[in-house]
This record gives C-alpha cells, structure tokens and sequence, in this order.
C-alpha cells in the first residue's frame, strides 16, 4: 500500500513515464485502457472521499490522470462511455444503501431502543437489601451443599452427591433470577435518570452519525465539514445529479424523436395511414423504452434482493455455527462430569477392594493365631498325658 502511495506520488510529480528511456516510443494515453479509474474519470474517485476515516476503502489501484479525464470529457457518445457512468451510478448506489440500511436505520433503531423504558417499576432500597441478603444466603447454601457432595462423592455415596448437585442447580436458577431482577431494576433507575438528564440524540440523514438536537454550532459546523459526512454528501448530490441529467437526456432524445416523426410525417404529405404508423411506431418507441426501464429497475431490485438474501443468509448461518458450538461444548461438559463420575466410581471400588483385601489378611492372621495356639494345646496335652515310668526310661536313655 505505501509503494503504491509512492508511486502515485512520483507520477503526479514526474509523469507516468519517468522511467522510460529517451529512444523508448510513448504510448499515446487511451481512456479505454483497464489500467485507468472509470471512476475518476466519469465524476471522482469514492476511494479518496473517506481516507483515515471508518469508511476508509483503502487506495484505490487504478491509475488517475487528468489527462485521460479530459479526453474521456471530449469523447462521444458511446456505448463504452455509457457503460462506465452506468457503474459509477451504481457503484454510488451501493454505498449509499449501505449507509442507509447500514447505519441511519441501525441508528434509529437504537435510538427508539434507549427511549423505551424497561418493564416492571424499580425496586425500593429495603427490597434491594432484603433481596441482597437472600443472595448472600443461597451463595453460602450452595458453597455448603458443593462441598458436602465432594465428600460424599469421595466416600462412595454417588447417589447422594447426585441428589446434592440437583439441589444446588435448583439454589443457583433461583439465585440468577433474584440477580435478574435486581439488575432489571437497576436497569429501570438508571433509564429514568437518564431519560430526566440525557440530551436528546438524531440521526444524521447523510452519513448516520449521532448528532446531539440543539447543540453548539461549532460542533454542527464540525461535524458537517468532516470526512466521512462531505463524502457521503458528494456521493448523493453526484448521484442525483447524474440521475437527473440522464433523465433529462432521455426525454430529450425522445422529443427529437417525436420532432424527426413530426418532420416525416409532414414532408411525405400527412397521410391517414402515415398518421397511423408513425402513432404505432411511437407506442413501440415508448413501449420498448418503459420495457428498458423496467429490466433497469428490476435488474438493481434483483442484486439488492440478493444482496439482502446472502447477507441474512450469512447471519442465520453464524448463529447457527455459533448455537451448534455451544451444544458441542455443553456435550463436552457432559461427558468431562462423566468421565469424572466414572474416576470417582474407579476409586470407590478400588477403596472397597483394599479394604476387602484387608479383611482377608486380617481374617489370614486370625487364623494363624488360631491353628499355633491349637498346636501349642496339643503338645502340652501329649506332654501331659505321658506316664512317670515312661518319662524315667527317657531320661535313661538320655544318659545313655
């Protein structure tokens, strides 16, 4: 962007052919080449109407040469002349009809929206704090009733985290409708202060910009010299006038055609059936001209219609994108609780287990304990049931 600026600078300071050699031939300029602006040529260029403004449509990429104007000025009439004001028509009427769908009427709009007055009137102080309180009260309640249900979730009582969860989302829906109101009257208090304080705003019939009713003429002053407001008004006056001359070469051209029929009919004598031709050839001239204007009209209707079609149709589809956007991350919400539901069962039975497993080792041990104390009975059993003639001979053979 800034070497085309530059570029276009040097050709207004050095000529379009700096750059060629002196032996070099140079082409004649011709209005009919691509690389010139129609735009500027035709009227102006709406490229340099709206620079570092909101507006701005950027550097334009073709080439403005007064010279190539002046012959497009000095040329005749042509179809190819003819074709290149028609789009300079239309490119001014695209501009202003997006301004005036695009900004007046979004203006108005917003400005019908911040007069009307909400609904329900604002709550007083003693029912702003009573309501406070209750909010205060159902947040404590439901930071209570979260961390009963961890723990509940961690000792194993799904069933009664589940229950406890519920309950919370019950506390929460009635805490956001108590924020709700709170806010709507809120809402209501400061629309009443403002509706008494505010300055009463219009929208600007040129370029939709909010204009304060009564205000400094120094600022009205500003505001009518600015950019975006003097492009906006060039673009509608050129328009009106072009449309207009136009008009007027229309109905120009069609009172020669009737003179040039007048003159006809008056040198071949003023016949009965030369009367009745030329009246039917000037219902076919102006039948075919009402027929012309009619595809003129029905041809900008079409490209507004569907202008109008694809940009709704955007729109549906981007808060269609958005809504199925949301509905996937509120599945995926669904499915991490889920899955974090099912981590907390995983632990649970594994808490169970290991405790199942302890009462194994335990029960083990028990019998253990159990089998040695049997064992130490028997031995003092058969210790004690031996005889004394039997414990003497053992001793001998002891020493033996």
């Amino acid at each position: 962007m800034a070497v085309l600026a530059a570029a276009q600078l040097l050709d207004e300071l050095m000529g379009r052919h700096r750059n060629t050699n002196p032996n070099e031939k140079i082409k004649k300029p011709n209005w009919e080449d691509p690389e010139y602006c129609k735009y500027y040529m035709v009227k102006f260029c709406p490229h340099d109407l709206f620079v570092n403004t909101r507006a701005d449509l950027g550097a334009c990429p073709k080439v403005h040469d007064d010279e190539v104007k002046d012959l497009f000025d000095k040329a005749d009439s042509s179809y190819k002349k003819a074709q290149y004001v028609e789009e300079f028509l239309r490119f001014c009427r695209h501009m202003i009809n997006d301004v005036e769908t695009g900004k007046i009427q979004k203006g108005k709009q917003r400005l019908e929206l911040m007069n009307s007055r909400p609904e329900g009137p604002p709550m007083t102080q003693a029912q702003t704090e009573k309501n406070q309180e209750q909010v205060t009260l159902l947040s404590e309640k439901i930071t209570a009733l979260v961390r009963e249900a961890e723990e509940a979730g961690t000792c194993g009582n799904v069933e009664q985290a589940q229950g406890l969860m519920k309950l919370c989302d019950r506390l929460k829906e009635e805490k956001d409708q108590l924020l709700k109101q709170q806010e709507n009257s809120h809402w209501s208090m400061t629309a009443e202060l403002a509706a008494a304080q505010e300055k009463q705003m219009e929208v600007c019939p040129v370029c939709g910009a909010f204009l304060i009713v009564g205000d400094a003429q120094q600022r009205i002053d500003d505001h009518l010299s600015g950019k975006q407001h003097v492009g906006y008004f060039k673009l509608r006056q050129a328009y009106e006038e072009m449309t207009a001359a136009r008009e007027k070469e229309q109905q120009e051209k069609e009172k020669r055609r009737r003179e040039e029929r007048e003159r006809e009919r008056s040198v071949r004598g003023g016949g009965l059936g030369s009367d009745r031709r030329d009246r039917e050839r000037m219902e076919r001239d102006r039948e075919r001209d009402r027929d012309k204007d009619k595809d003129k009209d029905k041809d900008n209707k079409e490209r507004e219609r569907d202008r109008h079609r694809s940009s709704r149709e955007k729109e549906k589809n981007n808060r269609h994108e958005e809504r199925d956007r949301e509905k996937e991350r509120d599945k995926e919400r669904e499915r991490d609780k889920d899955r974090e539901r099912e981590k907390d069962r995983d632990r649970e039975k594994d808490r169970e287990r290991e405790k199942d497993r302890d009462r194994e080792r335990e029960k083990d041990r028990e019998r253990d304990r159990d089998r040695d104390k049997e064992r130490d009975r028997d031995r003092k059993h058969r210790r004690d049931r031996r005889s004394p003639h039997e414990r003497s001979r053992r001793r001998s053979r002891d020493r033996r």
